[in-house]
């Protein structure tokens, strides 16, 4: 087995070339019902940010909705390719760029989303005279603009190399979809490399940065025996970003981690390529909207007027329901 076929989007294609057709067959469902409760979760997330003023006016929350919608988007693009290497093995290399964009494009997002938010919340508690001035939405939507543009910055490059050096008529043909399998140049490996460990170095050190300065704040306010509650659950809410990022971090080893497992479990590697799967692609996504979104008292109390409104039946409850979204 050659190294491109160990991709984390690989998964199901080596699947499909050994598990039974029930093996399969369960492999598909488990996927594809955790991602529709993810998104599930994720759409009662957006629209109660999107029926309550109080969410889209505050720039944390809009970073935290934009986070549950990246996800979405990516979690949808890796179950999508999943899902066609067991019906169809083989799909269109333009559709099979696409997807695969769509899914890097959010996979980089990702950790920069986690690394604004980290300083927001830094300005929120150890600058909060300025906190007005500097953190509106104008500028979060600017910000999100430039994660955007910085993803496509790092990623589009890798499009026009294959551009120069594929025949144009690669892109009418089928190909086994996978990263590896269609962005193979050795120059796009290298910059890969140099990409992610750049990306990841920046975070961590924002990320440890923002933790010290929130800690010293909440020692400082310890000391002074005043009310050091914001800060302590600032400093809980960096350990969460950190938590959230080393689960993130896994897609950037996945093909080290998947080799690993090849030689490890040699006779149930479908089966541990699939549970890496699971942990690398869907768990992280599943992370937001618990550690973010319900434990906020703020956007758990409107998600619960929310879900409560959703189950009512009497008409006076459900004009009731109406009013108040």
């Amino acid at each position: 087995m050659n190294s491109s076929s160990l991709g984390f989007l690989n998964v199901s294609i080596v699947g499909r070339n050994r598990d039974s057709f029930s093996t399969a067959v369960a492999k598909n469902v488990i996927v594809v019902a955790l991602g529709l409760i993810i998104n599930y979760i994720n759409g009662t997330l957006i629209h109660t940010f999107r029926k309550h003023q109080i969410f889209y006016i505050n720039p944390r929350y809009t970073l935290f909705i934009h986070l549950v919608v990246n996800d979405m988007i990516q979690l949808t693009s890796t179950i999508s390719l999943f899902v066609f290497s067991y019906v169809f093995y083989k799909i269109n290399v333009s559709l099979c760029c696409f997807i695969i964009l769509c899914s890097v494009f959010t996979t980089l997002n990702t950790p920069i989303n986690l690394a604004v938010m980290a300083v927001e919340c830094f300005i929120a508690i150890c600058l909060p005279l300025r906190h007005a001035k500097l953190c509106t939405i104008q500028r979060i939507y600017i910000l999100i603009g430039w994660m955007w543009t910085l993803s496509a910055v790092v990623t589009m490059p890798d499009v026009f190399i294959i551009l120069a050096t594929e025949p144009i008529e690669l892109f009418y043909s089928t190909i086994v979809c996978s990263k590896d399998n269609l962005f193979r140049h050795p120059v796009i490996l290298e910059k890969r490399d140099v990409s992610y460990i750049i990306y990841l170095i920046f975070v961590w050190l924002t990320l440890l940065f923002t933790y010290f300065k929130i800690f010293l704040a909440a020692k400082s306010a310890k000391s002074a025996k005043s009310g050091n509650g914001d800060a302590k659950k600032a400093k809980h809410t960096i350990l969460l970003h950190s938590f959230q990022l080393l689960l993130c971090m896994l897609t950037y080893v996945s093909h080290t981690i998947n080799k690993a497992l090849y030689n490890w479990f040699p006779q149930h590697f479908t089966h541990a390529l699939f549970m890496s799967y699971i942990i690398v692609q869907i768990l992280p996504r599943f992370v937001s909207p618990i550690v973010y979104g319900l434990r906020d008292t703020t956007f758990r109390q409107h998600l619960k007027k929310y879900q409560m409104c959703s189950v009512t039946k009497s008409k006076h409850q459900t004009m009731a329901c109406s009013e108040d979204y």
